[in-house]
Formats: structure tokens, C-alpha cells, sequence
């Protein structure tokens, strides 16, 4: 998981735990709030995106916001959201990878931890861009930058460690930075829909959780990544690439 993450029906932030919805079994979903989505099923099934809209306006003016700019937001953002998005239909596509290191820098979280006020992951990301950690590697193999996520403790629910890094051609590399290998495997890779950073990549999580939860197709948690490359050039038009390593 990645950055902050919002309902994929009302947009609410999900900031805390208490805030999910839950599964058929009982299980949080991590997707949908306790206020749209329980036991498995929305809480509204016949609502519309125009119904939603109505719903969360007087919530947006309560916080202090004009009318107009909530509703100009909402129209805007809601219909992005999973609930609310038109189905393409798309499939992950199957590839198979040789083992490559990147040189950049690592933090140890968990999905539990980055939906609270502790969350790590938008600080390694302000850390990366803030130092350059790309620029001091003088021998890059491309522009890619890659989000590894490995160092699994169990699965989806445990603690990992995310590098933000990039392949390098040589061993000549700076000494305050770790070097992480992407291991190889047979992946799956889910494209994002073109959009607003960061919001793509949790939506794309998101999406990606619900396809395993529904699929017989086995994750391995030996390492996952997302593709930073040059799509990503426009911040409000970005399309990322994320490889889940399966059996």
C-alpha cells in the first residue's frame, strides 16, 4: 500500500482503522468506510454518484468549505473512485522477470501503519525528491524510478520494507544508500488509469487487493513494484505499472 488512502465510494479518508467498513467474514475492508459499505455489501446499493454527491456536500460546508468549490470537488473527484468508475473490463497481464538490484532508500512499515498519522511512506517519497537520491547516482541505467516492496513478514497484513531506488549500471555507488534486488519471478502487472499522483497508485492497490481477494491465483511476497517511468512526467496525467510476484 501506498500514501493515504480514501473510501472508494464517499471519499472519506481513511485515516484510521475504526474508519473501514467491513468484509462477509468480518474483515476490514480497506477499501470502503464503516458509513458506505458493511458485512460485505453497501449500505446504499441503489445509490447514484449524483445521490452520493447530495450526501457529502453538507459534510464538506460543515468543515468550513464554500458550497460551490464542494460540489465542484465532488463532481470532480467521486466518479474516479472505484464504486463509481465505468468498468473497462481490464485484465493484469502475465510476465516473467530476471533479478535486477536498484540503489536508493528503504524504510520498514506496515498497511495498518499507513492509514494513521505515523505513515511512512510520504516521507521516504519527500526524503527521495528532497535529497536527489536519483541524481547521486551517476550511472543510471534509465530514468525509471522503482517502489520495491519486499522483506515481507507474512503477507498482505504485515510489516514490509519499501525502497524507493533506481537500476544502476555499475557497482560505484554512495555509500549512505542500500542496494535491493528485485527478484525473478513470474508477475502480474497492473496498469493504473491515467491520473492525479498519488491518488492512481492507492486506487490501483485497491484494485489490486480486490483481485486476489476474488482470484485463486496465489501471491509469494517475494518482492512487488511499482514502475515509475515516463509516463509519471505530468503529476496530473500519470500512469504507473505495478508487478505482484505470484506462484
Amino acid at each position: 500500500m501506498t500514501m493515504q488512502s480514501y473510501c472508494q465510494s464517499c471519499g472519506m479518508p481513511l485515516v484510521e482503522e475504526a474508519l473501514l467498513g467491513t468484509e462477509k467474514e468480518g474483515d476490514k475492508s480497506l477499501e470502503y468506510c464503516i458509513y458506505c459499505y458493511e458485512g460485505g455489501k453497501f449500505k446504499q446499493p441503489q445509490l447514484t454518484v449524483e445521490e452520493m454527491i447530495e450526501i457529502c456536500v453538507p459534510h464538506l460546508k460543515d468543515g468550513g468549505m464554500p458550497e460551490n468549490e464542494a460540489r465542484n470537488m465532488l463532481t470532480s473527484f467521486l466518479p474516479s473512485l472505484k464504486r463509481w468508475r465505468k468498468s473497462e473490463g481490464k485484465e493484469p497481464k502475465v510476465v516473467e522477470l530476471t533479478a535486477f538490484n536498484i540503489v536508493g532508500i528503504s524504510t520498514q512499515t506496515s498497511n495498518a501503519n499507513e492509514i494513521t498519522e505515523h505513515a511512512k511512506i510520504p516521507q521516504l517519497w519527500d526524503h527521495f525528491y528532497q535529497q536527489n537520491i536519483a541524481g547521486q547516482i551517476a550511472e543510471r541505467k534509465n530514468g525509471h524510478v522503482f517502489g520495491l516492496y519486499s522483506d515481507y513478514e507474512t503477507d498482505v497484513n504485515g510489516n514490509y520494507t519499501l525502497t524507493l531506488g533506481v537500476e544502476v549500471n555499475n557497482d560505484d555507488i554512495p555509500t549512505d544508500l542500500v542496494v535491493k534486488m528485485i527478484p525473478a519471478a513470474k508477475y502480474l502487472v497492473f496498469t493504473s488509469d491515467k491520473g492525479t499522483m498519488p491518488e492512481v497508485v492507492i486506487q490501483t492497490w485497491q484494485e489490486i487487493w480486490a483481485w486476489f481477494a476474488k482470484s485463486k491465483v496465489e501471491r509469494t511476497y517475494t518482492g512487488d513494484f511499482e514502475l515509475y517511468d515516463e509516463r509519471c512526467a505530468n503529476p496530473h496525467e500519470s500512469q504507473v505499472d505495478i508487478y505482484i510476484a505470484i506462484k
